[in-house]
Parts: structure tokens; sequence; C-alpha cells
């Protein structure tokens, strides 16, 4: 077992002075010149593709990815990578689909995106949603996995460790709003991938005595079932990964649906695009890096289940395999990696809730227009007040918790179905109405809750799946009552240009042969 040393401190030391330098750096302004509010939400829409591909994963890549998804590899086995393979194909249909929408109409939030097609009344639901998710479910998730890991690694408190994280992040994310957050993200996610390979080499080194490949073959013959990508309905698992149907089943792409089309701390980053093929080759090049996710994240928790088989909670086999394995200058640089990615998640989302706070909520109750000055100091101030709350928070909520990567995924699946099916009809469905997305809000809701409390063993999987069409018959069926006509704010298709590039089309092509070969070869 190795400790933290001087020159692992000094290392992390110089990440912390390097990622808050190079954010001071980014988002300076020439002299003279007043930031305004697009500046700070938005970069003022001048992110390249590359910023903007490697802002999604570290978006994405947080401590409940790199914990609790190697934390369910150590129970479940490659299986629960179908969320990250599989999001490669929801990022292309977002970008072919639902981004020349989003960025014709020059958007700041996905709730202004509604309040433009129905009215104020949606937005705000919405924007309470995302606001009470962002930080009693998403932020809270982050600190807490992320002070786990820190604690297991250093032995600094848990308590210590979320303030240290909840201090980095706001060092560098408050001066500089989402330019500051997209830049800094290409380190992030550079040490992300390095560091999660890293642990993977040296466990499967270890484990084929120097060879990784025969440590791979060693790990296949001690536990061929962690190599099943479809589980079978025996499995301990099925009921959260139920088979065939995490594939072919509504439940799944649902999820990936609403989460990567319509959330606000993901599409931020696209809204911020130089131009729309900008954005799409940057939601190309994400989809591409979550074809690698697997390798980073979930085989470190496949090779803890062999090299460390009793663990207190499962959530702690990636620390566990970066203290045991990992020699001293390198478990600094590992550990630099998996705070780049805690960070910079905690930075997106509460540049995200900021940004809803700000230009949707204040705005639609301040009876006069506020100031650009203005607008930014309450958008930093709501990052201060909302990381405040969730420190608080944290524990109370998540400390008897384990397997903490499920029960976000259990959580936001009480809401996700309501939610792409407002956000569907808002763009493809001209009879929609007010009420009728309304309702279909409250019916995802009240469902959801239902058939958790009726039918606890039902996979959510398949709750998410019915709660959905139940949500979609509601919505209809209230548009149909009120007269079942093109509604005055409806979106003219028409003028949309749903066309991509060559290059796109070849390589949507590629990664779906990519993901077939996967599944076909170990399903």
């Amino acid at each position: 077992m190795n400790t933290f040393n001087t020159l692992d401190w000094v290392i992390v030391g110089l990440y912390c002075v390097g990622i808050i330098s190079l954010a001071t750096y980014v988002s300076r302004k020439e002299s003279g010149s007043e930031r305004s509010a697009e500046d700070y939400f938005l970069a003022g829409r001048s992110l390249p593709w590359w910023a903007i591909g490697a802002s999604l994963i570290a978006a994405n890549i947080s401590a409940e990815q790199i914990i609790g998804m190697s934390g369910q590899g150590f129970v479940v086995g490659m299986a629960i990578a179908v969320w990250e393979l599989t999001a490669a194909i929801a990022l292309i249909v977002m970008a072919k689909y639902f981004l020349p929408l989003f960025l014709e109409k020059k958007i700041y939030t996905m709730p202004q995106f509604l309040e433009q097609r129905f009215d104020k009344r949606v937005s705000l639901v919405l924007s309470f949603f995302w606001l009470t998710v962002y930080i009693f479910v998403n932020l809270t998730a982050v600190l807490w996995l992320g002070s786990i890991a820190i604690n297991t690694l250093t032995g600094l408190s848990l308590t210590n460790g979320m303030i240290l994280l909840a201090v980095l992040s706001l060092a560098y994310s408050l001066s500089g709003g989402l330019k500051a957050v997209a830049m800094t993200d290409i380190v992030q996610v550079v040490l992300l991938i390095f560091g999660g390979l890293a642990v993977s080499y040296i466990a499967l080194s270890k484990i084929g005595d120097g060879f990784i490949f025969t440590g791979l073959v060693e790990v296949y013959n001690q536990m061929p079932e962690k190599f099943d990508m479809i589980l079978s309905a025996d499995n301990p698992s099925y009921n959260n990964l139920p088979g065939i149907w995490i594939l072919i089943g509504a439940g799944v792409w649902i999820g990936h649906f609403a989460y990567w089309g319509f959330n606000q701390y993901i599409t931020q980053r696209a809204l911020g695009a130089k131009s729309l093929k900008e954005a799409q080759k940057g939601v190309m090049f994400a989809a591409y890096l979550k074809l690698l996710m697997p390798l980073v994240i979930v085989l470190p928790g496949i090779c803890a289940a062999v090299l460390f088989p009793i663990l207190e909670k499962t959530d702690q086999a990636y620390p566990t395999m970066m203290i045991e394995l990992l020699p001293s200058g390198l478990l600094g640089l590992t550990f630099a990696a998996l705070i780049a990615a805690i960070v910079s998640s905690l930075a997106s989302m509460t540049n995200s809730i900021s940004t809803i706070f700000t230009m949707d909520v204040c705005r639609s109750f301040s009876k006069n227009e506020i100031s650009q000055s203005n607008l930014i100091f309450i958008g930093r101030s709501a990052v201060i007040i909302s990381m405040a709350i969730a420190l608080i928070m944290a524990k109370p909520i998540l400390g008897n918790s384990d397997q903490i990567f499920q029960y976000i995924q259990n959580f936001t699946g009480l809401f996700t179905p309501g939610i792409l099916v407002i956000f569907l009809v808002a763009l493809f469905w001209k009879k929609a109405t007010t009420l009728s997305v309304l309702i279909a809000a409250i019916l995802s809701v009240v469902m959801s809750i239902f058939i958790q409390a009726m039918f606890p063993e039902f996979p959510y999987i398949h709750r998410m799946g019915a709660v959905f069409f139940a949500s979609g018959l509601g919505c209809f069926f209230t548009s149909y009552l009120q007269g079942y006509k093109d509604q005055e704010k409806a979106i003219d298709l028409n003028g949309i240009n749903f066309s991509t590039s060559k290059a796109f089309n070849v390589n949507t092509l590629i990664i779906i042969s990519v993901l077939t070969i996967i599944y076909v070869t170990l399903g």
C-alpha cells in the first residue's frame, strides 16, 4: 500500500495552481470593455469544436462516474458500460436533430426555449426542477463521492475534502464563466483519460505478471460473468440492467435523449459554439471519447474485483486501486486527474445553475431590465449559494447510501420521461399546448412514484418507458380536448436545415459499427 508523499502533494499543488492560472488567462477581458451576459454564460458563442467535445465529456464524467460506475463495475461488470457506449448514439442524434433548432433560436437556456414555445409557467416549472436536481442530487453526489475518494487516498476528512473541491471549483469558475470552464476542461479530460488508463494498465500488468493482455485474459478467466454486456434474468443486477431491454427498450434512450439533448449543463457547451457545424464536430468528438470510457472507468472496477474482492463499500473500488497500485508521483498525477474530473463537473453544474437562475428565474420576476453587470453579479452569487447548500446537504442525503450512481439514476428517472415528452412535443408537434405539457410533467412524477411504490421490483428502465408513454398520452389527450389545433408559438421546421456533412455521416457509421462489434462479441 502506498501513501501520499511530498512528491504527490507537489504534483497536486501544481495542478491546482496551473488550472486556476489557465482559467484566469483565458477569461481575461480587453482593457476598457465590459463583459456581457453572453460572454459569461455562453463564452461569447465562440467555442471551437475541440473545446466543446472535451467540455461535454468533462461535464459528464465526474465522481458519480469514476467512483460510482467503477463501483458498479466491481459489482456488475462491463454491462454497466451501456450508459457510456450508447451515449455516443444519443450525442449523434442530439447533434443532428436538436442543435439546429436551439442554435437557430439563439437561446441561453433550455427553460428559455420552453418560454419561447409555450409561456413562463412552463419555463419556471422546469427551471425550479433543474435547480433542485442540480443542487440536491448532482452537486451533492459529486461532492460526497469526491470526498470519499480524497479520504481514502489522503486521510483528509470527508467535510474538509468537500470544502477543498468546492473552493477549487469556485476559484476558476466564478471569474471566467463558461469560457474558463470549457477551456480548462481540455486539460481535465486529458488528465481523466490518462489517469483511468494508467490505473487499468497497472492493474492488468499486476494480474498478468507484467503483461497487459495476459492480465486481461486472467481477469476474464476468473470472472467471465463480468464481461457479459447483456445480463441474464438470474443476475442479481438484472432489475437495474434488464437484459436485452437495456438496448432495445425505451428506458435507456429516454434517459439518454433527455440528458444529452435537453440537460442545461450539457447543452450549454454546444450553445456556446461558433457555428452549427463547429458544434456538431465537437459533439462527434465527444461521441468518440465516450467509446473510451469503459476502459477508463469500468475496467478498473472489474480489476478491483479480482485484486481486492472484499471492500467495505463498492464505491471504494477505484480509490483502493489507486492507493494500492500506483507508485509515488503517478499516484499524485492520477489523483490530480480525479480532482480534475470532479471540479470540472462541479464548475459545469454551478455555471448552469447560475445561468438558469439568472436568465430564467430572476429575469422572469424582475419588472425592470437587469443590466449586464448585475446579471453577472447575480450569476456569481447563485454559484456560491448553490455550492454552500450542496456542502451542507451532501452528508444528510448521501451519508448512508451505497451505490450512489444507481441512486442518481433512480431519482432522475422520476422526472426524465416527462421532460423528454415536453421537449419533443415542443420541437416537433405544433398542436402541443401549455396545459398539455404541464399535465405531462405532473403525470411523469405521479406515475413514477406510483409504480415505484406499488411495484418496487419493476426495473426502473421499464418504469421510465411506461411513464414516458403515459405522459405522452396525457399530453395528447389534453391537446385534443383543447381543440387540437396548431399553436401560435409552434416551431416552423421548414426553415431548419437538418442536413449534416459527409464527414459527420461517415463518423456516425464508424461509431455504430464499433458498438455493433462490441455487443455481438461480448453480448
